[in-house]
């Protein structure tokens, strides 16, 4: 069995673990966005960052990048990323069907945001998005690094994602 973990946000560019393989893929019925508030890694109680989280949708899909385990690592893996992602409880961790770019199917362990958790904040418009994200600062450092790092990496594989695009020109402005 080949073991994958689809990554949208900072998975992208920072797994935690090394991949046998990444392979673009698409998660079908889940939207990427700002939806978390972050109180742990980019932000804190006082201050809350945000943090892309996927938000179920029906009509929605999600392209990113699945990353096959090494099957020898599956439980050091699967504890690094639960430690990492479940720290709040926001995240649910699923087992969800992904599509390769190149067709084939498969499954993937992935996190998506809980929207009846507290730090759910899905009807933020970008403006206020923009506001938050180039102020607050966490465990993991600024807020604005996790999007222009995300953003940076999105570009990279060729995925195109405008609102990340304008909100990384806004934070720039209100930081610079």
């Amino acid at each position: 069995m080949t073991l994958w973990v689809f990554g949208y946000g900072s998975l992208l560019w920072n797994p935690g673990f090394a991949p046998v393989q990444s392979v673009r893929a698409r998660l079908d019925g889940y939207a990427r966005s700002f939806c978390m508030r972050s109180i742990h890694h980019r932000g804190t109680d006082a201050n809350p960052g945000l943090v892309l989280a996927l938000d179920e949708h029906p009509q929605a899909a999600c392209d990113g990048l699945a990353m096959q385990m090494h099957e020898a690592e599956y439980d050091a893996t699967m504890a690094y990323l639960r430690d990492r992602e479940l720290v709040s409880s926001a995240y649910l961790e699923k087992v969800v069907p992904v599509i390769f770019a190149d067709g084939r199917k498969d499954m993937a362990v992935t996190y998506v945001i809980d929207p009846d958790h507290v730090q759910y904040c899905g009807s933020l418009g970008l403006e206020e998005q923009a506001q938050i994200i180039a102020t607050a600062v966490g465990g993991r450092g600024p807020n604005s690094e996790y999007l222009f790092n995300t953003a940076a990496h999105l570009a990279q594989l060729g995925i195109p994602d405008a609102e990340l695009d304008w909100l990384c020109a806004r934070v720039r402005m209100l930081i610079a």
